[in-house]
């Protein structure tokens, strides 16, 4: 693994960002209707849940990548093999991201650019960043939270002064009971994105304070959870649940809605260059676990040599995986949920835990005789 370390700072920035993704655009949680804000809190608390498993590993393997530590669990020969899948499995979420990134940029800003084109580009760049290491990209994210937040801040005033928000799109609360709120924040809310932060069991080695990786990681969940909860409450509160719905990108269309004295009109780049933003980091670091699990794996000397190569599979991984845009998000939403994310955000995970524990269980029991 890069020799190299990140700040407390640098790991919360790149864990903000990370959990805010594809989902701040998206219709996140919608399939509860007008309660989708309190889905998300629940998913919240199941991703809290996910967080005590993976950090448990963490501490139990401290010094270690989850590509390491699996051979540790699992033996040689197996914990090999499930690592692979891991490396395989980060770089299909990355592509799945890298293809969100692609089709909302066609969709709102240009139009006659091939989908093709604009993966390139996106890939060329986290190639250039990636290759100058882990360091360079904590120092970035550094720059782009403030960035980030400062075109949440003007987005949200431009909102609220145009008068858009109508409170009463958001009542009656519990209008369809909790069903539905139950059934969108379990399991689709956890696993995306809480259940993405698998992610940085690869990159919790390189932190420099290791002590704080739990208020870092908590922090990071719970603060990116409230934001997701409070767009989507803006979504409905400015569009209407029936819109917000229909519409494949509602926070494009929150912002496409203000109009101040018929001059400050057409914001729709705020919402594209937040979107660059935060997708450019989620590929980027699930692009750098998927690169340092190779290292790992095949004990390569550095992580520089492979960059571009696993870069070009990932941009055509990007391609080849839906046809359109409406299989895309269909295969993301109904098709992967439960063979996909399940085995690798919670059974593979639990499994760890329990096999780890027992061994720890055994070894206090032969130290004690």
């Amino acid at each position: 693994m890069e020799k190299a370390k990140i700040s407390v700072i640098q790991l919360f920035a790149m864990m903000f960002i990370y959990e805010l993704g594809s989902a701040l655009v998206v219709s996140y949680g919608v399939t509860a209707k007008k309660d989708a804000w309190l889905a998300i809190l629940l998913g919240i608390c199941g991703g809290i849940v996910l967080f005590f498993i993976y950090y448990y590993l963490f501490r139990q393997y401290p010094n270690l990548p989850l590509t390491g530590y699996a051979r540790k669990i699992f033996g040689k020969y197996v914990g090999w093999i499930i690592g692979l899948l891991y490396v395989i499995y980060f770089l299909y979420d990355a592509a799945r991201n890298l293809r969100d990134f692609g089709d909302l940029l066609l969709t709102s800003t240009m139009t006659e650019t091939p989908l093709l084109a604009l993966n390139i580009l996106i890939v060329l760049a986290i190639c250039y960043v990636l290759n100058l290491g882990i360091e360079v990209l904590g120092r970035t994210t550094e720059v782009f939270i403030v960035i980030l937040i400062l075109l949440g801040l003007t987005g949200n005033l431009f909102v609220y002064f145009s008068g858009n928000v109508e409170l009463h799109n958001l009542q009656p609360f519990l209008e369809n009971g909790w069903k539905p709120i139950l059934t969108t924040a379990f399991p689709l809310l956890i696993f995306f994105p809480f259940g993405e932060m698998i992610v940085f069991t690869m990159l919790l080695p390189y932190l420099n304070r290791p002590e704080l990786a739990k208020k870092v990681w908590l922090s990071a969940v719970i603060s990116s959870g409230l934001i997701l909860s409070y767009t989507t409450s803006l979504d409905i509160a400015v569009l209407g649940v029936e819109e917000v719905e229909r519409a494949t990108f509602p926070l494009l269309s929150t912002i496409g809605k203000v109009n101040l004295f018929e001059f400050i009109q057409r914001l729709d780049s705020l919402v594209v260059f937040t979107f660059l933003i935060t997708m450019f980091f989620k590929i980027s670091i699930l692009f750098y676990v998927a690169v340092i699990g190779i290292v790992d794996l095949f004990k390569l000397k550095n992580h520089q040599q492979i960059v571009l190569p696993t870069g070009i599979i990932l941009l055509f991984l990007s391609m080849a995986i839906a046809s359109d845009f409406t299989e895309h998000i269909e295969e993301g939403l109904n098709i992967i949920q439960y063979p996909l994310h399940m085995p690798f955000m919670v059974i593979i995970p639990l499994f760890m835990l329990l096999v780890s524990m027992i061994r720890n269980g055994f070894k206090k029991k032969s130290r004690s005789k």
